[in-house]
């Protein structure tokens, strides 16, 4: 996986180095305490590392991104999609 997206408060960040399910679970730990502080990297080009404060009811997406992203061009309006990840060609 090439990095996970966040999207938080309107914001984008990103977290490297990370598996999808390992980072999921570790943000359900941390809201089973009522918040928890999420370490994400900020900004693009030169990354600062950012602490987001998770608590219920505050919107949060974590989208994985794969290292193999298909061009969209190659894309048909056919192309069958695997379950969580990019279209299947052919």
């Amino acid at each position: 996986m090439k990095r996970i997206d966040i999207y938080y408060g309107g914001e984008h960040y990103s977290v490297g180095g990370r598996r999808f399910d390992e980072l999921r679970q570790e943000i359900e730990r941390g809201l089973e305490h009522g918040r928890y502080w999420l370490e994400v990297n900020d900004g693009e080009g030169m990354m600062r590392t950012a602490f987001l404060m998770l608590t219920v009811g505050v919107p949060l997406a974590i989208v994985p991104i794969p290292d193999d992203v298909p061009d969209v061009s190659e894309l048909t309006p056919d192309a069958v999609w695997s379950e969580g990840g990019p279209p299947l060609l052919g």
